[in-house]
């Protein structure tokens, strides 16, 4: 089985963001990255399942070269091989259009990848990538195997959880409980450093939105501490200020 695991080289979730160019683009200087943690757990049930069933494991990342200990890291933890698609993943869009000039139909039997991103959140490109294929995608998946060319998958829905059977090439996106994340061992390490890594350049695609402007979230006020004695205060409070009644 052929298993292409997409991840994303994303702030680490407590580094300080801050923008540049008249707040039109994220400012990295300084900022720590990893691999996006929803991808992680995509990553970890794509190596579990390729040790199971054999065959190869092929990460895939849309975007520049200071992802690449990302990739390595990945590699370590045990993908066969990785691919980058020299590019800033301008949006959803043009990431999922760069995913499926890789995946094109019939090359892989399984694409996995996080529910969504940490950054911007959009948890749309499995759904793109899926279409743009012309196979199922689901998400977000918690609990996958793979029986000869059938996955068993369980996954979230509004008021509950889902458990369907359906037939190979999917495109998923993975949450826990799916699998344990893995921290690569000292052979893995090593052995990443010889691992192929093909950078292509992107396919042309037309830039269909343009960042206008990004803000902080506004700052959190100060904590007011309501006596139990005065429940109509803290009432008045939440209606007044809070505005949630």
């Amino acid at each position: 089985m052929k298993i292409l695991v997409c991840i994303t080289n994303v702030p680490d979730t407590t580094a300080k963001i801050t923008f540049t160019d008249n707040d039109t683009k994220l400012n990295k200087a300084g900022i720590p990255y990893i691999i996006g943690p929803y991808d992680d757990y995509a990553l970890a049930r794509g190596v579990e399942l390729k040790e199971q069933t054999g065959g190869s494991l092929t990460v895939l990342h849309v975007g520049e070269a200071d992802a690449d200990p990302q990739i390595r890291k990945a590699l370590a933890i045990g993908a066969d091989d990785a691919i980058r698609i020299n590019a800033d993943p301008l949006d959803s869009y043009f990431t999922a259009f760069q995913i499926a000039q890789v995946a094109k139909p019939g090359t892989y039997d399984l694409i996995l990848m996080g529910r969504e991103s940490i950054d911007y959140n959009s948890g749309v490109v499995h759904g793109l990538v899926g279409e743009m294929l012309g196979i199922a995608s689901y998400s977000p998946v918690m609990k996958l195997e793979i029986t000869g060319s059938t996955a068993t998958l369980s996954r979230e829905i509004d008021g509950g959880k889902e458990v369907l059977q359906a037939p190979l090439p999917l495109v998923l996106g993975c949450q826990e409980p799916i699998a344990e994340w893995k921290i690569p061992n000292m052979r893995g390490i090593m052995t990443a450093r010889t691992k192929p890594l093909q950078v292509l350049e992107p396919v042309a695609l037309e830039e269909l939105t343009t960042p206008q402007k990004y803000t902080l979230p506004t700052p959190k006020g100060a904590c007011k501490m309501i006596p139990a004695s005065e429940a109509g205060t803290l009432i008045r409070l939440l209606q007044t200020e809070a505005k949630v009644l």
